[in-house]
């Protein structure tokens, strides 16, 4: 990649069975929101990473999108989603145990569209 470039961040365009709801969850999680139009949101974790949702429903799209978000304390963090009890206040949400693979550890959640959300980290 040519390195003469600053690049600042990559953003990812998800899409939401019900706008609202899925702002809801995001904000509940933890994720700051910046409303760009009645039907598009931009959703922090802080400057650099962040995502935009779309009141935008194709079932293909949502079924087969999926993000990774690196976490430094993988346990504390499932300790906290599970604190917010974000399973009981939303529908279809789904959230699982943490995994142990070769590469790593990771843990799951569904969000309220069914997007697939990998939270983990990497073996040093």
């Amino acid at each position: 990649m040519d390195k003469k470039h600053q690049f600042k961040s990559v953003r990812s365009f998800l899409g939401a069975k019900n706008f609202n709801e899925s702002r809801k969850f995001y904000k509940e999680l933890g994720f700051s929101e910046v409303v760009l139009s009645e039907n598009m949101s931009l959703f922090k974790i802080d400057e650099k990473l962040s995502f935009y949702l779309q009141k935008a429903y194709v079932k293909d799209w949502v079924d087969n999108s999926m993000l990774f978000l690196e976490v430094g304390n993988l346990e504390e963090y499932l300790t906290e989603l599970k604190s917010k009890k974000l399973t009981e206040k939303f529908s279809n949400v789904r959230l699982s145990e943490i995994v142990i693979n070769e590469w790593g550890k990771e843990f799951f959640l569904h969000d309220p569209s069914g997007i697939l959300w990998h939270f983990g980290n990497f073996k040093n």
